[in-house]
């Protein structure tokens, strides 16, 4: 468990986002204050918001009732941690694409891809996730370009890599892709390391490899 002055830290940081309008940091509020669970993100971030209410939602984020039980628990949980010492466990992993338009993305990741649209958040839309089965990919609006010219397509640079368990399974997937009209950077074929590939090439640039086993 984080010691209690970096907790007071995290607490200020809430409370200058919630000063500056950050978008964000309205959602989390909401999720873990009551009074606030009614409000829009506009309304949060118009709302009084003080230092104790900041400290307030770093303990309920932490599974306390308030800032005082939480000074009460720190020392106890942070004892307890350091005894039992459990090794960390990774269990997902998502990663980010830069897009354009978060709209145009998703209706491409969707009616292309085979995703569904796991959320989209701010008004108008700057971030979004889309998910097919496990696999989960982040999309975060922005408004200049991140690479200069073609040099992903060039450098063979990837945004992402998905993975499915058969030869089949990679194989109908290309199928499938390819009748749905998707651009390809490279398409089917064998690695030299033992993988059959492809590399879908989505609106923005970004390159996402597809592997699976070989027969």
């Amino acid at each position: 468990m984080p010691n209690l002055e970096n907790l007071k830290k995290q607490a200020k940081q809430y409370l200058r986002w919630h000063r500056d309008g950050y978008f964000p940091v309205a959602a989390e509020i909401r999720a873990a204050l009551p009074r606030f669970r009614d409000l829009d993100d506009r309304e949060i971030l118009k709302a009084n918001f003080k230092l104790a209410d900041a400290q307030e939602l770093v303990a309920r984020q932490m599974g306390f009732d308030g800032w005082q039980a939480l000074k009460s628990g720190a020392l106890t949980m942070t004892t307890q941690v350091k005894q039992q010492a459990p090794r960390p466990v990774l269990r997902s992993t998502s990663a980010q694409l830069f897009v354009a338009d978060i709209k145009a993305s998703c209706d491409f990741f969707t009616d292309k891809l085979g995703f569904a649209v796991d959320f989209v958040y701010g008004d108008p839309p700057f971030y979004g996730q889309v998910k097919r089965d496990n696999a989960l990919l982040a999309l975060r609006l922005v408004c200049e370009p991140v690479f200069v010219g073609d040099v992903r397509e060039r450098g063979h640079l990837l945004s992402a890599s998905l993975t499915v368990a058969t030869s089949h399974e990679i194989k109908r997937l290309f199928l499938d892709y390819q009748a749905a009209g998707v651009r390809f950077h490279h398409v089917l074929r064998t690695e030299p390391w033992g993988a059959r590939t492809f590399i879908v090439l989505d609106p923005d640039g970004n390159l996402i490899l597809f592997s699976g086993p070989v027969d």
